[in-house]
Order: structure tokens, then C-alpha cells, then sequence
């Protein structure tokens, strides 16, 4: 079942191979070690400028239409005496929502970590297109560009929500954003999808042909079965993404009613005839629900493993955690239409809709049960990266029990948008995915790096994060409940909501706390690429293959031969054993059995 990576023709000259110039290692890299971090480096980036638009939103809600000095610095024109502007409001909330999901999480998860992780750990030399592979970044980079460059847009950038419903996005005449802005931001998404599905392919047929000896799918790690159900999942739905795209491209410039009908403006009938904006929902929501599980199986996946690595037990039922990988990517197909329950869908439609979204919780449960009984009775080492996966599985749940309430249509019709979605989908994808991203940091910068993160800084970050990430999201279910709407850049004008305002305060400031504390990550990340403690070669005493390569990173990965697998990935305080971890390339010993949970 599993193949040859001998059969690589750069076997034989990975010693020697070419002299590399600092472009072709550090920028136009085809190393997957190097284009990790190239990715993680750019994620990080658009991850400041995502965080501080929230700031700036969240400082906008609770203290409307007072001056700030900060607004006018950075808004200029759209903060005229320092007072936000409605307009630019809501293409801070567009913008900051569109960077996160796909350029911080999507880039910053399966983008450094299935590129990181993919060759070291099924034991290949690189992966199976590294061109592919730079390719895939390049585009990337240059999608993250002309989404920044749309920021500065004279009109304004992208304003219809990071959904991008039409009409607002398919009139240009709509709004301010609706000109250039928008057609800037379908511009770079349509090149992050071509990256997207450029780099899900590589990982695929990596996955598929490149496992070394021994390697049977069954003893992948985790990591390896989350990044490929992943990649495939991608494949499947961006696409839908990409057609959406191209359709309101068409809309907009070429005179096309794919999703305008019987529009009204100023009194004045425009000539679109015929389309359905619910028809964009629909493939918006058929790549947007799958979205959320390629932002959140890999961190799922890297939780798994630094669970087991840091409980120094093996995971608990690691079959039942890929079928429920297999379960969460088929049901994650087949649940979109719950994000349109109020769009006059038939009611019988929406029942089931109701069922299959219900069914994707038993998958999720196993995994959450799975990982806590992990814990359970284990040598808990509690490091960053294991604090970040507790807080993972904390926030999974948390959030994951309002999907339930979301997820069935009598009841989502009176929270929907609300800030209970908001609190809802924030947890459950935003803080989880962060986690698991931040937690997967922490436990391969030595891999990365070859040196470590400062474990007391990384403490602090993860305390002041965690409770200002609970603090932001938490009170947001009461005041949804309570009935305050998503998106209103002021509630002033609505007597109903005056009580709520101390609450909005209250989120704004522990939002200001956490997002100031992600500065001692970013010091704590850049510092100790020069002045970190050297790391060992095996520094958490794991069993995975990527810690049997040497510290500095040499091209192919292995000087020698590439190590042989004779055992599953979870061989943790196995009995018969001197040490508390056996490495995959040990070979059995006499008498000794596989284990196969």
C-alpha cells in the first residue's frame, strides 16, 4: 500500500545539491520548510491588520460618535473630526471578516502546516511538486496584496459583509465599496482560490504516492489524515467559490443578471431581469460552510497530536478519529442551507437542513470526547502548545452547543444575525482555529526555527488570551438573545438597546486587552528566531518522523537514507519499553505487539 519515496530522482545528489542564492532559498523557495514559513510570516502580517480593524470596530460600538484620535490617524477622509464613518464601518467589518478566515486561518493553518508537516511526517523529501508549491504561495502573496492595496481604494474598500451578497455587491452604483473596492476583492479572490486549489492538489498526491516504507495510512499521524481531508475538501467546494466569483464579475461589468432582478433605484427601474440573489447564497454557502472545516480539521489534526505528545499516552481511539474526519468532510457538503433559514426557503427544505447539520455534532463529539479522555490520567506536560490545545477543545465546545440552537431553523429565525451568530461562530472557528494554529506554533518553532519559543511569555500570551477571548464572546450570546443586530455601526438610535450598551463596553475592553497581548506573541515570535534557546533535536519526545530529521534544515530533509516505518504514530509509555515514547522508525521487538487503537 504505501510507496517508494526512494524512487525520487534527487535522491542520490541531496548532499550536494546546487548552490542556492539567497532568492532562490529564501524567496522564490521551492522547499516546503521555507514555504511554510513564508506562509506563516504572511499570515502573520494580515493577522495585524485583521485584529486591528476589529479594534477599531469594536472601539466604534462602544463609544459611537465620540472623537478618537486613533480613527482619524488611520481612517483620514473616513473619520472626519475622528468620527468613524458609517460607510467605512462596514468595510472594516467586510475586510477584517475576509482577511481572517482566508488569509489568517486558511493560510495560516493549512498553508504553513500541511506544507511543514506533509513531507516530514509520511517521510518524503519534499513535496510532490515543489514549482507547484511556490506557485501556490506567490499567488497567495499576491492575492494578500491586492486585498491590501483594495483598502486604499478611493471610493472605498469591499462593504457588503465578508459574504458579499448581492445587490449590495453586484451594483457598483450601490454603495461607496461596490466600485473598484469590490472588484479589487473578487480580483484577489479569485487568485486566492487558484492558490488554494493549487496547494490542496500538491498535498493530495503527496499524501497519496510519497509515503516512505511502512507508512500504511493507518499509522499517519492524525495531522497527515486532517491536512488531506482537508486538501479534499477544498478541491470540492472552491471552485463553487471561484464560479460565484466570476458570475458577480460578470454581473457587474458585462451586464449579466445571474443574481439581480426588478431592481429599484431612486424610483428609477434598472434594466436586470430574471436573476436570484438567494441563487449566490446558495454557492457562496456551498463553499462557505465546508470553509469552515478546512479552517478547523487542521487544527483538529495538530491538536490530536500535541494531546498525545504532551499526555505521553497514545490518543484515544485513533480510528474513530479519522472516520470522524471522513464524517465531518461529507456532512460539511451537505449542511450550507442553514446559514439561510430566513431567506424563504421552503420550510421542508429547512427541516432538513436541520437534521443534517444536527447529525455533523455526533463527529464532532467523538472528537471532543476522544481528545479529553486523552487527558485523562495522563503525564500532562502543561507547555504553551498544550495550554493552546485544552483551550482548543474548551472553545470547540463552547461554541460548537450555540450551533446547536443555530442549526435548527425554529429556533435560528430569532437569533439570526444577531451578535449571538457572531459569539457563536467566533468561538467556534475563530478562537478554536487561532488555538489550534497558536498551539501548532509553539510545537514545531524548534522544527521551524531550529530554536525555542520562551515558555513564560508563551503563558501569559495564552492566560490573558484566553480570558479576553471569553471575555469578548461570551456576554455577545445575551446580548444577541436580547435582539441587537450584527453590522449597525451605532445603536444609539434604538432606545431598546440603551441597556446594552455598558455590555458593549465591557466586550470592547477585554477585545482592546487581548489584542494588545498579541504583541508579546509577535516579540516572542520574531525575538527568538535570533535569540531563542537552541533546540534540541527531539525537544517534546515525540514519535513522528519529523523528529528524526537533523536541526538545520538541509534540502531532501534526511542526509542518509529515509527512515523505515515499523510502528503506528502514538507509541507513548508503551510497557516493555525503557523510555515513555517509542520513535515510528524502531523497529518492533521480538514478541512485541502493534498497537492499533
Amino acid at each position: 500500500m504505501s510507496a517508494h519515496a526512494d524512487t525520487h530522482a534527487h535522491d542520490d545528489d541531496h548532499g550536494h545539491h546546487h548552490k542556492e542564492t539567497f532568492v532562490t532559498k529564501y524567496i522564490f523557495s521551492q522547499d516546503h520548510k521555507m514555504i511554510a514559513k513564508q506562509y506563516l510570516v504572511t499570515g502573520t502580517f494580515m493577522g495585524i491588520i485583521g485584529i486591528l480593524m476589529s479594534l477599531m470596530f469594536r472601539m466604534q460600538i462602544a463609544w459611537p460618535e465620540e472623537p478618537n484620535v486613533l480613527f482619524e490617524a488611520l481612517l483620514g477622509k473616513w473619520a472626519p473630526g475622528g468620527v468613524m464613518d458609517a460607510d467605512i464601518y462596514l468595510a472594516l467589518v467586510t475586510i477584517h471578516g475576509t482577511i481572517m478566515v482566508f488569509f489568517v486561518l486558511t493560510a495560516g493553518l493549512s498553508g504553513t502546516f500541511s506544507n511543514l508537516l506533509i513531507p516530514l511526517q509520511i517521510g518524503a523529501r519534499d513535496m510532490a511538486s515543489g514549482f507547484l508549491n511556490m506557485v501556490s504561495y506567490w499567488l497567495f502573496f499576491l492575492s494578500s496584496v491586492i486585498m491590501v492595496i483594495s483598502l486604499f481604494v478611493e471610493a472605498g474598500p469591499a462593504a457588503a459583509g465578508w459574504t458579499i451578497y448581492p445587490p449590495l455587491s453586484a451594483l457598483p452604483m450601490a454603495q461607496g465599496g461596490s466600485g473598484m473596492g469590490m472588484t479589487l476583492w473578487l480580483v484577489a479572490m479569485a487568485i486566492f482560490i487558484a492558490s488554494s486549489l493549487l496547494g490542496s492538489l500538491n498535498y493530495v498526491v503527496t499524501v497519496i504516492n510519497l509515503r516512505t516504507k511502512g507508512m500504511s495510512m493507518t499509522r499517519l499521524p492524525l495531522t497527515i489524515w486532517a491536512f488531506f481531508i482537508t486538501a479534499v475538501i477544498g478541491i470540492i467546494s472552491f471552485p463553487v467559490l471561484l464560479s460565484a466569483a466570476l458570475l458577480l464579475i460578470m454581473d457587474r461589468s458585462f451586464g449579466t443578471s445571474f443574481f439581480l432582478s426588478d431592481i429599484f433605484i431612486q424610483g428609477e427601474v434598472l434594466h436586470y431581469q430574471g436573476g436570484s440573489p438567494v441563487l449566490f447564497e446558495h454557492l457562496f454557502w456551498f463553499l462557505g460552510h465546508p470553509e469552515v472545516y478546512i479552517v478547523i480539521l487542521p487544527a483538529m489534526g495538530l491538536v490530536s497530536e500535541i494531546m498525545a505528545s504532551n499526555s505521553r499516552k497514545p490518543i484515544f481511539g485513533y480510528r474513530a478519529m479519522i472516520a470522524s474526519i471522513l464524517a465531518i468532510a461529507f456532512l460539511s457538503t451537505i449542511v450550507w442551507g442553514h446559514h439561510m433559514f430566513i431567506s424563504g426557503m421552503n420550510p421542508f427544505l429547512g427541516s432538513v437542513f436541520t437534521f443534517t447539520t444536527l447529525l455533523i455534532a455526533i463527529p464532532s463529539a467523538v472528537k471532543a470526547f476522544n481528545w479529553i479522555t486523552t487527558l485523562w490520567k495522563g503525564n500532562l506536560q502543561m507547555n504553551p502548545a498544550m495550554l493552546f490545545s485544552i483551550g482548543f477543545v474548551s472553545t470547540f465546545i463552547t461554541g460548537g452547543l450555540t450551533g446547536i440552537i443555530l442549526g435548527d431553523s425554529a429556533l435560528d429565525i430569532n437569533v439570526h444575525d444577531t451578535y449571538f451568530v457572531v459569539a457563536h461562530f467566533h468561538l467556534v472557528m475563530g478562537i478554536s482555529a487561532l488555538y489550534g494554529m497558536f498551539a501548532g506554533i509553539y510545537h514545531w518553532y524548534p522544527k521551524m526555527y531550529g530554536r525555542m519559543l520562551n515558555k513564560n511569555l508563551g503563558y501569559i500570551h495564552f492566560w490573558i488570551t484566553a480570558v479576553c477571548a471569553y471575555g469578548v464572546f461570551f456576554p455577545m450570546h445575551f446580548i444577541g438573545m436580547a435582539g441587537l443586530p450584527r453590522r449597525y455601526y451605532t445603536n444609539s438610535n434604538f432606545p431598546l438597546f440603551d441597556d446594552l450598551a455598558n455590555v458593549n463596553v465591557i466586550i470592547t475592553i477585554f477585545a482592546l486587552v487581548g489584542g494588545v497581548v498579541q504583541l508579546i506573541y509577535l516579540y516572542n515570535f520574531f525575538a527568538s528566531m535570533y535569540y531563542g534557546k537552541k533546540a534540541t533535536q527531539n525537544p517534546w519526545r515525540s514519535t513522528t518522523l519529523e523528529w528524526t530529521t537533523p536541526v538545520e534544515h538541509i534540502h531532501g530533509n534526511w542526509p542518509g537514507e529515509i527512515p523505515h516505518v515499523h510502528r503506528w504514530a502514538y507509541d507513548y509509555s508503551k510497557p516493555g519499553h525503557d523510555v515513555d515514547f517509542v520513535p515510528q522508525d524502531v523497529p518492533l521487538m521480538e514478541g512485541e505487539e502493534e498497537l492499533q487503537h
